[in-house]
Formats: structure tokens, sequence, C-alpha cells
């Protein structure tokens, strides 16, 4: 198996290669050459464990001889590489995923892990797979990892690759574009190999700058880039598992027989959550529809729409901030599948001079075959988290919250019967004040928004945001965007950090 730039197909890469690059050197993204190749068994699947899924999907994506080339029994190496990931890291133990029925749905809970996002499930990973792609290839290289930031890959990040050996990370989100939680978890990071900085700007000027230092960056010998967000194949693949893990979820719980189809409505800014439930149906997972749920900054919404994205619009600072986003890296991938290597480099030479593109009307009609979107405001979302918490006592973060008022109106207006399952982004104590404010509650600063929401609801506050106002700052550098690319290189001579 090869991985292949969405915008050259003459740029190939083993897996071990792709995932080390984390995106190629024309700016494209990796995707692999085929699935055809990435079938999952679903004979099996009811009966393997949470855990054992995640390997068998990290085995398909990356099971050739360049990671573990000296192992005859793969699937042992993968289920091992997952256990060293995952450990004891989640709450609810080996269930990385848990599914909580609600109201006629169900929402598979992503926001477990030690960061209590769903970026934990693919980011407690890709660390180990670095590591493996380094030793399976002998590379000596240093490997920098840089992400952009809207909130969550932050944190979940600096938790996966702390203290790792032979990797430094750097992290950039946007100056007052996350929720005083999500900040903390990140600028109070203690690890001797990470970085965070906080952009004067939105998440897409700080994703556009790391975007830039990848491509005009001079690297000194021995130092190798590499990336944390979706926009890493060895980031993405790690979420796809959860998907297989919910269909076996609800074919034990006897809701659903195998072959029934399953609609997933997904909270989604840069279009990698909602990809990788994509892939999942192109490995076989009987998936109906995949719902795109996006807030004010509708974008994505208005794309599925009519076929035009356009960027050039005002941003919108919401509620929902791991969502605030104009330009999704991740639908690149979806204009592969659908358009090719040629035409989509060509949309995205469009969209970087142009800052829109239009795909054709049979472009646009397959896409809308695999996607629905749709968008809620904050003002929805608000009146969402209230309404579900009084009819159903379940407590959930405004992006989950987006995601629920979507498929209310999408199945009102669609009457699909098929099972219907919406994914979380968080725990509702990232965003304490925004779901105490919806909750119609009073208290004073983010984090007494924390305990007066424990208080109100018994809900138990995450082990990792217990006492999280009491956690030092030890990162406090803000730069302009246009720092980003000179403050890296600075970043990367020196010898420690």
């Amino acid at each position: 198996m090869f991985y292949l730039s969405t915008r050259n197909e003459k740029i190939r890469k083993t897996p071990a290669e792709a995932i080390l690059q984390g995106i190629a050197r024309d700016g494209g993204l990796y995707m692999p050459e085929s699935f055809e190749a990435l079938k999952f068994p679903m004979d099996k699947l009811a009966s393997m464990s949470a855990k054992e899924i995640s390997a068998k999907v990290l085995e398909l994506f990356f099971g050739d001889s360049s990671m573990f080339p000296e192992s005859e029994d793969k699937n042992s190496a993968f289920n091992a590489l997952v256990e060293r990931a995952y450990g004891s890291k989640f709450a609810e133990g080996d269930d990385y995923a848990p599914l909580s029925a609600v109201d006629g749905a169900y929402v598979m809970e992503l926001y477990h892990g030690p960061t209590c996002a769903f970026k934990d499930v693919a980011l407690q990973i890709l660390p180990h797979l670095i590591v493996e792609a380094k030793r399976s290839t002998k590379l000596e290289d240093e490997i920098v990892i840089l992400t952009a930031t809207s909130g969550d890959t932050g944190g979940a990040a600096l938790s996966g690759f702390s203290d790792i050996d032979g990797i430094k990370i750097i992290v950039f989100y946007p100056k007052n574009g996350t929720s005083t939680v999500q900040e903390r978890q990140m600028v109070s990071c203690e690890g001797k190999n990470t970085c965070v900085c906080a952009v004067v700007g939105n998440f897409d000027d700080a994703q556009s700058g790391v975007k830039k230092i990848f491509a005009e960056l001079a690297l000194p010998e021995g130092v190798q880039l590499s990336s944390a967000n979706s926009i890493n194949i060895g980031r993405l693949a790690p979420q796809v598992a959860y998907y297989f893990k919910t269909y076996s979820n609800l074919l034990n719980m006897n809701k659903i027989k195998m072959g029934d189809k399953v609609n997933f409505i997904v909270p989604t800014g840069n279009f990698g959550d909602i990809l990788a439930g994509l892939f999942a149906k192109k490995m076989g997972l009987p998936v109906g529809k995949l719902v795109c749920a996006s807030n004010e900054n509708k974008v994505l919404t208005e794309f599925f729409e009519s076929g035009t994205y356009n960027k050039n619009r005002a941003f919108h600072v919401t509620k929902s901030p791991s969502m605030d986003i104009l330009i999704s890296s991740n639908l690149e991938r979806l204009l592969y599948i659908v358009c090719g290597a040629e035409k989509c480099a060509a949309y995205m030479k469009d969209l970087n001079t142009k800052g829109e593109y239009t795909i054709t009307s049979e472009e646009l009609a397959e896409i809308r075959e695999l996607i629905d979107a749709g968008y809620a405001d904050d003002k929805a979302s608000y009146e969402t988290i209230k309404s579900v918490y009084e009819k159903d006592a379940y407590l959930m973060d405004t992006h989950t919250a987006v995601a629920w008022n979507v498929y209310e109106r999408w199945l009102a207006e669609s009457k699909n019967e098929d099972t219907c399952v919406v994914l979380s982004t968080a725990s509702a104590y990232k965003f304490a004040s925004s779901v105490m404010n919806a909750l119609d509650k009073d208290f004073d600063g983010e984090f007494d928004a924390v305990n007066k929401l424990n208080a109100y609801t018994g809900v138990k506050i995450p082990y990792g945001l217990d006492g999280i106002e009491s956690r030092k700052v030890i990162h406090k550098t803000v730069l302009e965007k246009g720092e980003m690319l000179d403050f890296v290189g600075k970043m990367i001579a020196k010898k420690t950090w």
C-alpha cells in the first residue's frame, strides 16, 4: 500500500513515510492508493473488543513492510501498539467511545480521554505511530511536530507527545479563540519537549501559518517536520475505528442487524472527524448518511448546498470555538475521492489565489449522495443544551449541541428511519460557562462555572479537568501571525526548550 498526494499521484510514500512527513511537499494530503485493500472483516466485528477494532483498522492502513518490518504477526504488533497508547488512559477503561441512548438516538461519547475531547482517541496513538515509523525506517532525525488548534487538538496533542524521546511539539492556538479551560490545558503543559504559542488572529491564521512553515522553512540537517492535525493520515486513521466500534456496540445491544445502515451526525470544522466516517464506509461499514453539522461559520453547509466553497466571508467567534474554521483542510481528501488529483489541485489553487472554487454539478451530486449538511447558531445550541438536559437529564457541550440540533431538524425533514448516532466533541466541562448560560444558571468566571455546573447537575468533573484552575501557566508566548515562521526556526535551533 502506498499513499499518494491529493494533488499529484506521482508523489508516493510508504505508510511510515506518510506518517512521518504529515503533509506532502506539494501541499497535498496523503490518501491510500486504494480502499479495496482496506476492507474490514465485518464477519468478525461483533466479537472484537474496542482495542482490537482499533488495532485492526491501523493494521489495514499501515500494516505493510514499512511498519514493524521484523514482525511476522502484524495484528499482534498493532494490538501491542494500541495497548501502549491507550493503556488505562480512558475513564471508561477499554471503551474509549461509550454509547449513550438519548431520546431515540445515540450519542457516541468521545470525551472520556485525558483531555476530555474526541481528539484523544487519535492523539494518544499518533505519537506511538510516529515513534514506530522512525524506528522502522531507521530515521535518526529529530521530529518537530507543528500543530494549529482551534482548541482541542492542542491539548490532546500535548498530552500524547509530552516527553516522547526524539520528538518536539509546537502548538499554535488563536488568542482569545478558545475557551478558558482549553487554553489552561495547553499553557500548563509541563513536557520538556513542548512549546505553546498564542497567535493574534483566528484558527485559519494559525493553520495557514503552519502550512507556510512546512512550505518555506529551511531546516537544518537532522530535523524533520510533521503534523498532529488530521491532515496527517496517522492522526485520521485511528478515528475511523470508532465508527466500526459503535456499529459493533449496536449489534451487541441488539439494536441493529448486520448490514443495517446507520446514520452518523458529526459536528466538524476541519472535516476530519466526518471524513473518518466516509473512510469507514469505503472500508465496508454500512453507513447510511453522514450529516455534516456546522456552527455559524457555515462554509461547509453552503458548499454542500451549492457546490461553491468560499472562504471570503465574515469570521464568527462562537460558543463552539473548535468549529470556528473557514478553511476545512480535510475537505481536500473528499475532493480527491470525487474529482481526482488534477482537478483537486486546481480547486486548491483557486482556493489559495481567489479564496473560492466551484465544483461541477455532477461532482456535487455525487457528494450529496454521501453527505447531507446543516448548521446551528449559538442560540440554537443553547436551546438544545437546555431542552435535552431538562427532557433527558443528558448534559452536552456546545459542539455536540450543534450536532444534536442539526440531527433533529434533518430527521424531521428526511423522515429517515435508520438508526442515528450523534458524535460528541468534548466534555461539557470544557465549555462550562457556555453550558451554564444555556441552563440559565449564575456563575463567576469560567473556573467557577465548572464547579457550579457540577453542583447543579451532579455530573462528575472529569479527572482531566478536576482542579484545572490551579495549574501553573508555563507557556506565555504571543505571536503575530507573520512571526510564526521565524519563531519556529529559532526554536528548532535551540537544543533544549
